[in-house]
């Protein structure tokens, strides 16, 4: 089956972040409820890794370097870990210990914005989270159009990109969460 239209309930959250419930995936981005979501920025060296992003929520945008949410399993709403290292395995084709270290949260970020080419929204706190790679990874592409690797004035500058950051790249530039 395909992954987008695996049924997953995803954690409501209200404005301090405190879990008020959940929703299934899909309606909570089409009536643009406040959830819960991760990023995670990965480096190889001193590269960033910059996913072209293929979703049906800003699709062919550049995320830094992807995206997802915890999701509840048997009732019970994933560890960051867990949902962190599902989706590396998933989007990525890489384990936990391809990463020279455990990922780190350096943050975390609230925004909102609608998919102008879709019907839907994000409406986020998004949790930040940063890993430097081993290895260059070679992504699905049933997730990605393909990647890039950047060097950190190159992501600031946005020069090498026709396409759009993805809205919570954006606001994670302006808060300064990139390491």
């Amino acid at each position: 089956m395909n992954y987008y239209q695996k049924i997953q309930h995803i954690a409501l959250v209200d404005k301090n972040d405190t879990v008020v419930g959940q929703a299934e995936k899909w309606a909570a981005h089409r009536q643009s409820l406040l959830h819960r979501a991760f990023t995670m920025i990965l480096t190889y060296k001193h590269f960033y890794l910059l996913q072209h992003r293929k979703h049906p929520v800003f699709d062919g945008v550049i995320d830094l370097s992807f995206s997802s949410h915890q999701i509840y399993e048997n009732n019970s709403l994933q560890d960051d870990l867990t949902a962190i290292v599902s989706s590396l395995q998933r989007e990525w084709g890489i384990q936990a210990n391809d990463l020279l270290a455990k990922p780190k949260k350096i943050g975390q970020i609230y925004y909102r914005a609608k998919d102008p080419a879709s019907q839907f929204s994000d409406h986020e706190i998004d949790y930040i989270y940063y890993g430097q790679l081993k290895q260059i990874p070679d992504p699905d592409d049933d997730f990605a159009y393909g990647f890039s690797l950047v060097s950190k004035g190159e992501l600031l500058s946005k020069k090498p990109f026709t396409q759009m950051y993805a809205p919570w790249v954006d606001e994670m530039i302006k808060k300064n969460l990139v390491p």
